[in-house]
């Protein structure tokens, strides 16, 4: 089809206008309206129809890139230090557990199933990440609020750098076993320079926005130069190898802590980014592939059972352990079962440090990300409701 590739514009109005339409559809079933965005990518992508084929995908991945940027930037508003005084360590503590019970449960269940040490400890690490983009959907879309809905946003924002210290420390373990050689201190250290670096950069440019505010008066101006610090922000973070969620959070989190126009500038980006959120989430459904369910088998069952069961208890654990309401640690697990970008990202390093297991590796986290990605978010909201923080 010429028409999608004689210009860039062509293949984003095909992606808004099908995601509408599908969006439109799931709200009619009473689901959420990204998962008919999910679904219009599948049916556009190279694995159905392939109207949107991996060239055209690859030539928008800028959009995802955006997206994630501007979910970042809203995750990172939860790090107001009013919010830690009232609940104290507790989001730090639950999303420790509940990342590292996973990578345990699942690490165990596949050792079980016979599957070599390096290859388990390789899966278990990626299954701790979580979806943030799916959690802030879900949030956004029923317009989730409470002590729950806060508490899941930081547990799901921390959890991203657990998910990043676990992989890389057994990363290189895995590397360790495989090349038998003894294991390097360079390698360990190394996920924990990512994420000081992405969080000290972060930090700088969060400061530097809120300087530079006081100096511009109209919304739009405030508004630009909110959105220059984001690309500024992706920009460093590519250059310096540093996590670019991590760095956008930490950004955010600065801003809203030392601002006062931080609501302001926070719900212009929020009003323009639904048409980017539509995009992404398309863009996303293209790289889900039905065909390969079939070869999940007992690995990718036991993946998923153990990773929720995971999730759950060391949920569970940790709000306990921080006395604070326990119904919140019965149902958080549920909220953090969408998993996506940052597993399939962790999935193609993952790819390069135990290769002999790249296509197992592949075939098993795509096909439990489709799993997850559409029905996970089922599980977020039913979460959210049982805690009568959403009231349809």
């Amino acid at each position: 089809m010429t028409f999608l590739t004689d210009s860039i514009f062509a293949p984003l109005s095909v992606l808004l206008i099908c995601g509408m339409f599908f969006g439109r559809v799931a709200k009619k079933i009473k689901i959420p309206s990204f998962i008919g965005y999910l679904i219009a990518g599948l049916l556009l992508g190279s694995s159905m129809s392939n109207i949107l084929n991996d060239d055209i995908v690859e030539s928008l991945s800028f959009v995802s890139s955006l997206a994630l940027l501007v979910i970042a930037f809203s995750i990172g508003s939860q790090f107001k230090l009013s919010y830690f005084k009232q609940v104290g360590l507790t989001p730090i503590v639950v999303a420790f557990l509940e990342a590292f019970v996973a990578y345990v449960f699942v690490t165990v269940g596949f050792l079980l199933l016979g599957a070599s040490l390096p290859f388990a400890l390789v899966i278990g690490a990626i299954s701790s990440a979580t979806a943030p983009a799916a959690t802030v959907m879900v949030i956004k879309e029923y317009k989730a609020k409470g002590p729950f809905t806060d508490l899941l946003l930081s547990v799901v924002a921390i959890d991203d750098a657990v998910a990043l210290m676990l992989f890389g420390v057994n990363a290189a373990i895995a590397n360790m076993l495989i090349q038998k050689t003894s294991l390097s201190l360079m390698l360990v250290l190394e996920p924990f320079i990512e994420i000081i670096l992405s969080l000290l950069v972060g930090v700088l440019l969060g400061a530097l926005l809120s300087y530079l505010m006081r100096f511009f008066k109209s919304r739009a101006n405030r508004y630009t130069l909110a959105i220059t610090s984001l690309l500024l922000g992706a920009a460093l973070a590519s250059t310096l190898h540093a996590s670019s969620l991590l760095l956008i959070m930490a950004l955010s989190a600065t801003f809203a802590n030392l601002s006062e126009h931080y609501d302001i500038v926070s719900e212009l980006i929020e009003r323009s980014a639904p048409p980017i959120f539509i995009m992404f989430f398309v863009l996303t459904g293209t790289h889900l592939n039905l065909w390969i369910l079939p070869s999940i088998g007992m690995f990718g069952v036991v993946y998923i059972i153990m990773r929720q069961t995971g999730k759950s208890i060391g949920s569970y654990l940790g709000v306990k352990s921080m006395k604070q309401n326990l119904q919140h640690g019965q149902y958080l697990g549920f909220a953090l079962s969408p998993q996506g970008g940052v597993a399939i990202g962790l999935t193609y390093v993952a790819q390069g440090i135990v290769p002999e297991y790249a296509n197992t590796i592949q075939v098993l986290i795509l096909s439990t990300v489709l799993v997850l990605e559409l029905f996970g978010p089922l599980l977020a909201r039913y979460a959210l409701k049982q805690v009568n923080e959403i009231t349809y």
